[in-house]
């Protein structure tokens, strides 16, 4: 009866944290926008195309970069991933009674939670190197 109830929870945690985190980005978005935009201030396209950075826009965005948001975009979420499951087996070590099948099994999960993490700083840090030194070379900054 415990296990479900603590199953539950831990759900339903998991499920808010990733609600929060993927809507999160909106309120920077949403930042910018005065309340005269939602009653005929400036209209919707208007205010896409001068802060979105498409082309048509007052300001195109360079492709480059925008390979670069997609890539910490993705290793961000990833990094998050690992971060949880990092969690999970600590709380599976502690909430494993002594069973030593349990902990061992939360070892093992734990020790590839943080070699994962591992490689995914290690490839953000590679990404970024490799991408900062791509648009310095082709920009000539």
């Amino acid at each position: 009866m415990k296990q479900n109830i603590f199953k539950k929870i831990i759900s339903m945690a998991m499920i808010f944290s990733a609600f929060v985190l993927i809507f999160s980005p909106v309120t920077n978005v949403m930042a910018d926008i005065q309340p005269d935009d939602y009653w005929g201030g400036q209209t919707q396209r208007q205010y896409v195309d001068t802060n979105s950075g498409l082309a048509g826009g007052s300001e195109a965005r360079d492709p480059r970069l925008v390979v670069v948001d997609i890539i910490k975009l993705i290793l961000g979420f990833l990094g998050i991933i690992a971060t949880v499951i990092i969690l999970f087996a600590g709380f599976k070590w502690m909430t494993s009674g002594g069973n030593e099948e349990n902990v061992t099994s939360a070892k093992k999960m734990l020790i590839a939670g943080l070699i994962g993490l591992v490689i995914i700083l290690c490839s953000y840090a590679i990404a970024s190197f490799v991408v900062s030194n791509l648009v310095t070379a082709i920009a000539g900054n």
